[in-house]
């Protein structure tokens, strides 16, 4: 039986991440993995989506090619070239992570892995053997899958999920996306930005519900201006698939309304992979479908682990990535901080993007603080303008009595590579006037930050 002292159930963002740290540490390290290297991140999530936001952006600025003093011919999608561009980026992410599999003298075994007792993993291979492997501790990270509405059952041709929407063998003419967050909005963008005609209908007052309310109104209004058309608080009551397209029943607040589509994209959440991997047996405690662990992700049976998806906290793939860290390096006996899952950023790959870090608005006066909010928007920053990306704006947060910067929220072009700012200033407890003290160059994007703080204060320069 081979021995080691970590066996890792699943090669995601936390797996193989995970994998790659307690290597580093002088760990003997397997990895299980029954489909590719990398998990949905690496392959049908993180990055081969943004590969196709990509493509739509491209298509985009092509068609706007005159506001930029460019003239230049009619330009067309080409729906498979899209597609198979992203595919291709996806592969090679994931011959990446095989190469640092071998760089970092990582066993990879191919099949599906069941935790047993006595810290033990039985690993089905694909044509059904069977064997057994031992670790010192046992790490599950076996991610999570698209949630299935009950009565929106995903047929795979008609009603898809976001795999299958990464791989349509042509575009739709008409798309119905059911939910908001994060899924639904990037694939919203890709397929109207091409051409498909897209309607959003959202279960909650707004779209990407999780956002400050203000960044859920902005992205609202540039999605309507895309020609998207959004029903929020409103639920899809059934699908019916039976003739060449798809009829959705979508209960609104004006009332009940049908609306036709050639295909329905289900995005309402993920769920855990929990099933059939053995927690029962091990007796590993479970709630509302997570698996239950300590701020050192050891569950309540020593020795095993879990990380990222199937446990309580904020599903994305940089969490994964942080937690896995955090559980070896306790693993190895050094002395890791818990997570901070209060700084935790938020991206959302559209167009505008969106990021966010920290109390929105609302939920810190429900926390009970006193508050300044400042708020700048783009169509003010003079970098902004001269990229023809005027929309959006920065909002902060900050506490009005000791100067705490509460959030940082934000809506606009290329926002995402922004956020890195605020949540490293929050690690380190800085103030508000201090980020309107600190000089940012000009001209940039990230000048807003400072405006915004400055606004905040009474101090704001360009408003």
């Amino acid at each position: 039986m081979a021995q080691y002292d970590v066996v890792i159930l699943g090669s995601g963002p936390g797996g193989y991440v995970t994998a790659i740290r307690a290597s580093q540490l002088g760990m003997k390290v397997a990895v299980i993995e029954k489909e590719n290297l990398g998990g949905i991140c690496l392959n049908w999530g993180c990055i081969p989506t943004k590969a196709l936001l990509k493509s739509a952006q491209v298509f985009q600025y092509i068609q706007h090619a005159k506001d930029y003093g460019i003239t230049v011919g009619e330009a067309h999608a080409d729906f498979s070239a899209v597609i198979g561009r992203s595919r291709s980026v996806a592969d090679g992410m994931s011959k990446g992570v095989q190469f640092l599999m071998k760089k970092n003298k990582i066993d990879v075994m191919d099949g599906y892995g069941k935790v047993q007792p006595g810290k033990k993993v039985e690993v089905t291979a694909a044509d059904g053997t069977k064997s057994i492997i031992e670790g010192k501790n046992i790490i599950i990270a076996t991610g999570a899958r698209a949630r299935a509405l009950p009565n929106v059952p995903i047929d795979g041709e008609k009603v898809i999920e976001y795999r299958k929407a990464m791989t349509l063998e042509k575009q739709p003419k008409s798309l119905v996306v059911i939910g908001s967050g994060a899924i639904g909005v990037e694939f919203a963008y890709v397929y109207a930005s091409m051409g498909t005609k897209v309607t959003i209908v959202e279960f909650l007052p707004n779209i990407v519900p999780v956002e400050d309310e203000d960044v859920s109104k902005e992205l609202a209004k540039q999605y309507k201006k895309m020609g998207i058309e959004i029903y929020t608080d409103s639920s899809v009551e059934k699908v019916d698939i039976s003739g060449a397209g798809c009829v959705s029943t979508v209960k609104t607040p004006k009332g009940e309304i049908t609306i036709e589509s050639d295909i329905v994209l289900s995005a309402a959440g993920i769920v855990a992979n929990i099933e059939s991997i053995g927690l029962e047996d091990v007796g590993i405690a479970t709630d509302r479908g997570k698996i239950l662990v300590d701020k050192y992700y050891q569950t309540n049976v020593p020795g095993y682990f879990a990380i990222g998806d199937v446990v309580p906290g904020q599903a994305l793939a940089h969490v994964a990535s942080a937690e896995g860290i955090i559980c070896v390096e306790k693993l190895a006996g050094h002395h890791p901080q818990p997570l901070n899952y209060g700084n935790i950023p938020g991206c959302t790959y559209c167009s505008p993007e969106i990021a966010s870090v920290g109390y929105t608005e609302k939920a810190a006066k429900e926390a009970g603080y006193e508050i300044k909010v400042g708020k700048f928007p783009f169509s003010a920053s003079g970098k902004a303008k001269a990229g023809g990306v005027p929309e959006g704006f920065v909002k902060v947060i900050f506490d009005a009595k000791y100067g705490e910067w509460l959030g940082c929220h934000m809506i606009g072009a290329n926002v995402t590579e922004m956020i890195a700012e605020a949540v490293v200033a929050r690690n380190l407890e800085t103030t508000g006037m201090e980020i309107v003290k600190s000089v940012h160059p000009h001209p940039t994007m990230s000048e807003a930050i400072m405006e915004a703080a400055a606004a905040a204060y009474g101090e704001v320069i360009h408003l």
